[in-house]
């Protein structure tokens, strides 16, 4: 069963800080996910694009948004293009970022709870903003286990990037 966003966050007592960033094909879902992660009580940060009028290159915005999670700025970041892969593959060459596309709520959800996932990447031209709100909800609203098997995998993942 698919939870809502409003269930998905239920029980997470920390509300995160959001850096939310967008190529010009993610500018319109970038405002409906903005209102929702604000709606449920989380600080965002738009970090651009500022208009879907002009096409801009997403390892920009993909960048500022891993910055600033990379830098203690924010908690978690979403990132939007048309298919979410370029921006997933831009955000990941940034040391300490776990980024994944994920278009089900099950992913993002798991992302966090298993991997401690920190950027959440979509796909505007894949999905439609109902269930990118469901998504980036399961994804705000998670957090990491802190198991130790979890936590041991992390740890594999850190050492390669050293």
């Amino acid at each position: 069963m698919i939870e809502s966003s409003e269930e998905a966050q239920r029980g997470t007592e920390k509300k995160v800080k959001i850096a939310i960033a967008c190529d010009h094909a993610g500018f319109a879902l970038k405002k409906v996910l903005s209102d929702l992660l604000r709606g449920l009580g989380h600080e965002v940060e738009d970090l651009g694009a500022s208009s879907a009028d002009v096409p801009v290159d997403y390892p920009d915005f993909a960048a500022r948004a891993a910055m600033a999670v990379a830098g203690g700025k924010a908690d978690r970041a979403v990132v939007l293009c048309g298919s979410g892969v370029g921006a997933c593959v831009a955000a990941n060459k940034f040391k300490g970022i776990r980024a994944a596309v994920c278009h089900d709520t099950y992913s993002a959800r798991q992302g966090v709870e298993h991997d401690d996932m920190n950027v959440l990447c979509l796909g505007a031209r894949v999905i439609g903003p109902a269930l990118a709100s469901e998504i980036a909800g399961a994804f705000a609203g998670a957090k990491f286990s802190n198991e130790a098997r979890h936590v041991r995998r992390l740890d594999k993942i850190r050492a390669l990037e050293r």
